[in-house]
């Protein structure tokens, strides 16, 4: 089947937006991952005594419960606001290249 230029154009437009499609589901699969370890980090904290270490480089080093407490909350509503952000892109790749697969299977269908 011999495609016209403007159908290989548009081909071309769609592996592109399924690459970015990989990379947007990339970085939400990390932030995911940051989000769901910072949480957890947060719940512990809950949970203990008044004696808080970080890890700062290769070494560990006691902290405030209150400060670590609130930093990690701080990182958690940012990586929250990063997460909507992101899958509001990945919808906006998932219409175009749906909108665009769908020209293309019309066109091809032409005789």
């Amino acid at each position: 089947m011999k495609l016209d230029k403007d159908s290989q154009e548009k081909i071309q437009e769609l592996q592109v937006l399924e690459q970015n499609l990989q990379n947007i589901l990339l970085q939400k699969q990390a932030f995911q991952l940051e989000l769901s370890e910072t949480d957890s980090a947060l719940s512990e904290i809950a949970k203990t005594g008044e004696d808080v270490y970080r890890i700062v480089g290769s070494i560990m080093i006691k902290a405030s419960k209150e400060e670590t407490e609130k930093e990690l909350k701080e990182k958690s509503e940012i990586l929250a606001i990063r997460l909507k952000s992101i899958e509001k892109q990945e919808s906006d790749f998932r219409e175009k290249s749906d909108k665009l697969r769908q020209e293309l299977l019309k066109e091809m269908k032409k005789p």
